[in-house]
């Protein structure tokens, strides 16, 4: 199983982006996007350090909040 992360482009430097995620602010490649259009506010979707999609804001917060339940019932002795 894959687990990409979506994040908010904040900065773009070439091939590489500053992204944010919830507080979290990572280095992100964008070699495998480069005939995208892409610019600083954009959602992208992060694997392994490199960003794989563009996404919307909707499903970037859609994402987010279900890692956030996913927490809550793992830190409540859920599903582990």
């Amino acid at each position: 199983m894959c687990l990409g992360i979506p994040m908010q482009i904040t900065d773009i430097n070439g091939y590489n982006a500053r992204c944010e995620a919830k507080g979290v602010r990572r280095e992100v490649n964008l070699f495998l996007m480069q005939d995208a259009a892409l610019a600083p506010g954009d959602f992208v979707l992060v694997h392994v350090g490199y960003a794989i999609q563009k996404i919307s804001e909707v499903e970037a917060r859609s994402s987010w909040e279900l890692f956030d339940e996913v927490l809550r019932v793992q830190e409540q002795g859920g599903y582990a």
